[in-house]
């Protein structure tokens, strides 16, 4: 292949924020915001790798053995882990990654990069799977959490890889559902402000597995997916009052997410009740995680003054983005809202269609 383009979107969550880690189920859509890797084959056994948007440059010799990959280089990651599928690179390509997604704001860039890598090495190189969008999922999430350990899930690599709107299980065999469905009135608000991963996403997954332990020590047979609020006072009696508000936390944001499935499988949605579940899961995030900053509750707080049906932080927290469900044809004013309450942007997105090559010179 002489030349490739790859588009892969970010995405945003909108059930499951903090539950993935728990092998809690998600919902989460691809947006029309996107990394996009161009390659051009070069005379060379080499990938040469430019990211102008960050002023990076690489060069990666593919002639030799991949050795040690060193913590947090998802991009090598990747590429062991497909000489595991029969994928050997054996032509050098110059590579350009860019694109419009903002970095650190909670829409999945870096994610987005390495299934954007997954997709462009596979199809140069080929390897002896067959090559679906759900494989190219589970390679990148391979690279970017298994590889390492790191303490993610699988939302951010399937959501992009499948695209549209999809109800992802996060524990045993992976399972998914995809809706192709549209969401007017759907915003996205950068508060300018990085947001905190490793760091947030590895103390709160500590502290809620540590309560689900302490029920397990007490009822052998907890299952945190097969419970209820109403349930939460008596397995709340069995964790510590240190820890209590995690349980309660996991629990509650599950049982927001099983409600929102059911609406998202209706054949005409209610974006009322869609808006009303979104306000109910930031406010657990907010209250009870407290991922939020004040500057994130200005910037929901003015969405929702505005006239917007919900409003949420995304993703890990502390910093990044919100996502505001707005009734269609109230977008610009609720934007306007928002950027007079603090955020860095505003803007309205849809839903994508995931990654693709979206063009090839053989």
């Amino acid at each position: 292949m002489k030349s490739i383009i790859v588009r892969a979107p970010g995405r945003t969550c909108l059930f499951g924020d903090h539950q993935d880690y728990l092998g809690l189920p998600i919902i989460a859509c691809a947006i029309n915001r996107y990394i996009t890797l161009k390659a051009e084959q070069n005379s060379s056994m080499t990938l040469v790798l430019n990211k102008p948007d960050i002023g990076e440059q690489r060069t990666i010799d593919i002639s030799k053995p991949i050795g040690t990959v060193k913590k947090g280089d998802y991009l090598l990651a990747a590429m062991k882990i497909l000489e595991g599928y029969g994928c050997h690179p054996n032509q050098g390509y110059d590579v350009t990654i860019s694109g419009n997604l903002p970095i650190n704001a909670g829409t999945s860039s870096s994610s987005a990069v390495i299934v954007a890598w997954v997709q462009f090495l596979l199809s140069v190189y080929g390897c002896d799977q067959s090559i679906t969008k759900e494989f190219i999922s589970k390679v990148a999430y391979e690279a970017e959490v298994e590889f390492h350990g790191f303490p993610g899930g699988k939302m951010d690599q399937y959501s992009i890889g499948l695209g549209n709107i999809i109800y992802l299980e996060t524990s045993g065999p992976t399972f998914y559902e995809t809706f192709n469905l549209k969401l007017p009135g759907l915003i996205v608000a950068e508060s300018g402000i990085p947001k905190e991963t490793t760091g947030v996403l590895g103390q709160l997954k500590e502290k809620a597995l540590l309560s689900i332990n302490q029920v397990h020590q007490k009822v052998p047979d907890f299952d945190i997916r097969a419970i209820g609020p109403a349930d939460l006072p008596k397995y709340s009696s069995y964790v510590s009052d240190d820890l209590k508000i995690y349980l309660k936390a996991a629990v509650l944001n599950h049982d927001i997410t099983q409600k929102a499935l059911k609406e998202f499988k209706k054949s005409d949605l209610d974006f009322e009740i869609i808006g009303d579940l979104i306000n109910q899961h930031h406010q657990i995030l907010r209250d009870d995680l407290q991922i939020t900053l004040p500057l994130i509750d200005n910037m929901v707080d003015g969405a929702m003054t505005a006239g917007a049906l919900g409003a949420k932080i995304v993703g890990s927290g502390r910093g990044g983005s919100i996502v505001v469900l707005a009734r269609e044809g109230e977008e610009d004013s609720i934007i306007q809202a928002l950027k007079a309450a603090g955020a860095k942007n505003a803007y309205s997105v849809q839903v994508d269609s995931g990654v693709r090559v979206i063009e090839q010179n053989l």
